[in-house]
């Protein structure tokens, strides 16, 4: 969350912003919230100053023998006693209000964050790579929704008859596939300086506040009925590896990686990408966090995102960089870039990864802090970052699609053949 003392002292600054996001935000009721609060607080640390003068005087009242004097302030703490519980459940509830507030606001945006109104004003930052033309080698391009059940490696039937729609099965190659794509991610991540975990897949309400899903974007989480949730990424749980810790300077920045299944109930998003295993409610994703100072947080951006194109040039897919604007950016993020590799099926790029930097607005709701002795005294939050590396299935799609061959089949890529078996080509396989 932000600051409360940056928001009182940047208000007309937080207003504009949150317009730009089009967030909701209301400057009149924060600054109500804020006084209600303060004057609350005011008034208890008052009448908490008072009863300790008081207590001490009572003690000396004693000693004196005056008894009567003695009782009477004794009495007149019992009232400010009473009063305090009386204040005290108004600043809980002040405090409250105030920080329901606060969840809801999203992060400030960087200077370097495009004003836009959508999509649409997103400025492309470079390309890498030349789409197919299937034109000049004389055929029409399948869409992987098609290949993939064609060949018997993804069965959509299947996916809805054991869940729902936006279930699918992978089968044989296609199963392969995917665990050759995990098992080459993560290998290309721990290869330039990623320490790997293994994490849960269920979370709780605190570790999704700390990263900002909750409490705005519950009705996207599937949830059990002992209160926990499906995780919509692996960014939940390597975020909140550090929740109420204080590292030390020495050990930053530290860059982590996952591989997770992820869960979205994707609402709010009928009749977008229904076909094919772009947008459905469970699939794979490594994720890349890091932890950084304020100093080079922006850096460990740039750099993160070149580890997401990594994946993709080792892939020779063909992909572009694009800078979120402030009317697309994320809830948690202040500046974001979005790396989208080219589908045939859509003659369209479309996204395979997000990297963010949030600066330290999830270390502030998770309490992830840094000591630094030598620069400054006491600690300071950290900025956190996040990025997939990649969405499997957006991948796995972005192979089918761009390595066909006329006859139907697929050449498997160079660097995953080894995770393939030896595997070549993907060919029809029987059911």
């Amino acid at each position: 969350m932000l600051d409360i003392k940056y928001v009182r002292e940047h208000l007309d600054e937080v207003a504009e912003t949150m317009k730009n996001r089009h967030a909701s935000f209301d400057p009149e009721q924060f600054t109500a919230l804020d006084v209600q609060r303060r004057e609350v607080i005011a008034e208890e640390e008052a009448l908490q100053a008072e009863r300790n003068k008081l207590s001490k005087e009572i003690g000396a009242l004693m000693g004196q023998g005056k008894t009567d004097e003695a009782n009477a302030t004794k009495e007149t703490v019992r009232q400010i006693n009473e009063k305090l519980t009386a204040l005290g459940d108004a600043r809980a509830e002040a405090e409250a209000a105030m920080d329901a507030l606060m969840l809801s606001i999203p992060n400030m945006v960087d200077a370097t964050t495009p004003v836009g109104e959508d999509e649409n004003d997103n400025p492309e930052v470079r390309r890498w790579g030349t789409p197919r033309d299937f034109a000049a080698e004389g055929f029409e391009p399948q869409a992987h929704w098609d290949l993939g059940p064609a060949l018997n490696i993804i069965d959509f039937e299947r996916g809805v008859k054991l869940a729902e729609s936006r279930f699918y099965v992978l089968g044989g190659a296609g199963a392969r596939l995917e665990r050759a794509l995990i098992a080459f991610m993560l290998d290309q991540h721990t290869s330039r300086g990623y320490k790997e975990w293994w994490v849960p897949a269920l979370a709780n309400a605190a570790t999704l506040t700390g990263t900002g899903q909750l409490p705005k974007f519950e009705e996207d989480l599937f949830h059990t009925t002992e209160g926990l949730y499906l995780i919509p990424t692996a960014e939940v749980q390597l975020t909140n590896l550090h929740a109420g810790e204080v590292l030390d300077a020495d050990s930053l920045p530290l860059h982590y990686c996952a591989f997770t299944p992820c869960f979205r109930e994707e609402a709010g998003s009928a009749g977008r990408d229904t076909r094919g295993i772009i947008r459905v409610h469970q699939f794979s994703k490594v994720e890349m966090v890091k932890f950084a100072t304020p100093e080079t947080g922006f850096d460990e951006l740039e750099s993160m995102v070149e580890d997401a194109e990594n994946i993709l040039q080792q892939l020779k897919l063909p992909y572009r960089v694009i800078s979120l604007c402030t009317g697309d950016i994320g809830f948690s993020s202040a500046k974001t870039y979005d790396v989208e590799v080219w589908l045939p099926s859509y003659g369209a790029y479309k996204e395979i990864s997000s990297c963010s930097c949030c600066t330290d607005f999830q270390a502030r709701r998770a309490n992830i802090k840094y000591r630094d002795p030598a620069n400054f005294k006491g600690s300071r939050f950290v900025y956190t970052l996040n990025g997939s590396g990649l969405a499997v299935g957006r991948t796995m799609a972005a192979v089918i699609e761009n390595y066909q061959n006329p006859d139907g089949t697929i050449t498997v890529p160079e660097v995953l053949v080894p995770y393939m078996g030896g595997k070549t080509v993907i060919g029809p396989e029987e059911v």
